[in-house]
């Protein structure tokens, strides 16, 4: 990865990182680093498809194209093929990485069983993937081990959505705890909040199911 045009992307000058990772590109067709690295900006554009476009033409080119299937993968779960990027995940070996995509196929597959299994065998849990347990977790109707998850993210690192969850995992047993993880979902990212509210309904319901009460 190129550490200056990363400068340059995180510095919020997308389009003139874009620019030079192609002109990399076109200076060194054969290295599929840099093919990745504009593959990773496109994709946090939103544009997976120009990504998964891009990264096909590369592995007809590139030294290792190997080094990009993983990446492919994760282009076909942002364009909702959750088929195809399971099929290629399975034909790379098991790590970190993989194993947390799996789950996150599973997970939008509806195979919320299959999705915990994959993602309770990550070894290093990391925040992202205490979200995604939590996530999980919520899906299943557990909502202690969904609220558990989600609270071992640190406080001060915890996204809206992190807090937001946690209020509702323990609306039903804590209201004033929950409005304070509310208020700081509020805080972080009022349109998610605010999106989220209108989901409120339909979640709750499946917490007074699973809780039979209230």
């Amino acid at each position: 990865m190129d550490k200056k045009i990363m400068k340059i992307y995180d510095a919020g000058d997308h389009d003139r990182a874009i620019h030079l990772l192609i002109k990399k590109i076109d200076n060194e067709p054969k290295n599929v680093d840099n093919y990745l690295q504009l593959a990773t900006f496109l994709i946090e554009q939103n544009s997976a498809q120009q990504a998964l476009e891009l990264l096909q033409k590369a592995q007809v080119v590139v030294d290792q194209p190997e080094k990009s299937s993983y990446d492919i993968a994760v282009c076909y779960y942002m364009l909702g093929e959750f088929e195809k990027s399971l099929k290629l995940i399975d034909s790379l070996p098991n790590d970190d990485e993989t194993l947390y995509q799996k789950s996150l196929i599973f997970m939008k597959m509806g195979q919320y069983q299959k999705a915990l299994a994959f993602a309770l065998t990550i070894k290093k849990q990391d925040n992202k993937i205490l979200e995604l347990l939590g996530d999980i977790w919520l899906s299943l109707g557990e909502l202690k081990a969904a609220h558990d998850s989600f609270a071992k993210v640190p406080e001060k690192q915890r996204s809206a959505k992190v807090n937001f969850l946690l209020g509702l995992t323990i609306f039903d047993k804590d209201q004033k705890q929950a409005e304070q993880f509310f208020s700081e979902a509020k805080k972080l990212d009022k349109n998610y909040v605010a999106q989220a509210e209108k989901q409120y309904s339909a979640i709750a319901k499946l917490i007074r199911g699973k809780d039979g009460s209230n």
